[in-house]
């Protein structure tokens, strides 16, 4: 038995696809899913006596030499050596030796915003 196989055209599709992707510049949606993060972060921190540490998030869009970036921050507490909201989330050790579970509240509330930010990442590059 004999088989044979051919191909025709050319790669100028896939090509032109990643040219593109090379140019595009998705600050504008990074921009956008940044401040979803923060919104969706600050309603999900747990509100202690001030409420400090849900408000204190932020976001920063940067190139980097792979493309770009977005990346999430809470500056609350700056009196602090600890980041109070990885402490909320793993949980910490008290002054008394004692110690205060964390609360996965991070994770569930960025999992819609990655959802929502590869649909609109993925729309911007065709």
């Amino acid at each position: 038995m004999k088989f044979e196989i051919t191909t025709s055209g050319d790669f100028k599709n896939s090509e032109n696809w990643l040219t593109r992707l090379l140019t595009k510049q998705p600050s504008p949606e990074l921009r956008q899913i940044g401040s979803s993060g923060v919104s969706a972060l600050s309603n999900a921190t747990p509100v202690g006596e001030t409420g400090e540490t849900a408000r204190g998030w932020s976001y920063v869009v940067s190139k980097t030499s792979g493309g770009w970036e977005v990346a999430w921050y809470n500056h609350s507490h700056p009196e602090t050596y600890a980041n109070v909201a990885i402490l909320l989330q793993y949980g910490h050790g008290t002054g008394t030796g004692g110690w205060v579970p964390g609360r996965d509240y991070i994770n569930p509330a960025m999992s819609s915003v990655f959802l929502e930010a590869s649909k609109k990442l993925e729309g911007t590059l065709k």
